[in-house]
């Protein structure tokens, strides 16, 4: 396949930074943002919980969406490839837990909160749907903003170098 040009490449990194910016941001701020609010009537519960579901719809969903196409493009597109690189192997391991876990569980739990919320007021916080998706959340959702932190420094660091295999078949290409 044909690779980009070195022109191209920064500006498919420009992308995948700003698109992994979002999803990490976001991640962030709705996982220390559960931990300090506390709301002291209905509409601020609301107000909070609905803030937080937007966060996720139109931010940590567009953001995780083009990392992810954007790593498509980066593994065809450049000479990084698939699975060159411990590194990168486990960049796309985090990059598809992020999306799926995302998409399923945490996404229906946080919509969940600002559905409750909007119905009930401050009555959600004793409600057990509630609380459950609350508790999910603090628990799966710090975890979850955690490994995409860890995913930037995996990014920065590159701390595996080529995978074995790929060394060995080098190391047979020179000896012929």
């Amino acid at each position: 396949m044909k690779k980009l040009s070195p022109k191209g490449q920064r500006w498919l990194k420009a992308f995948h930074s700003l698109f992994a910016c979002m999803w990490v941001g976001a991640a962030i701020v709705l996982s220390t943002k559960q931990f300090f609010v506390n709301p002291t009537n209905g509409g601020e519960l609301y107000g909070i919980t609905s803030t937080m579901d937007f966060i996720d719809i139109f931010i940590i969903i567009p953001g995780a969406i083009g990392v992810l196409v954007t790593g498509f493009m980066y593994s065809m597109w450049t000479n990084w490839g698939w699975f060159k690189h411990g590194w990168i192997t486990v960049k796309w391991i985090i990059c598809w837990y992020g999306v799926v876990f995302g998409t399923y569980p945490l996404g229906p739990w946080m919509s969940g909160l600002a559905r409750v919320s909007r119905e009930q007021g401050m009555s959600a916080l004793s409600n057990p749907a509630y609380l459950h998706n609350r508790t999910m959340l603090y628990m799966f959702g710090t975890f979850q903003a955690a490994t995409l932190v860890f995913a930037v420094f995996i990014t920065a660091l590159k701390p595996w170098k080529k995978r074995a295999k790929d060394l060995s078949q080098m190391d047979e290409s020179i000896k012929t």
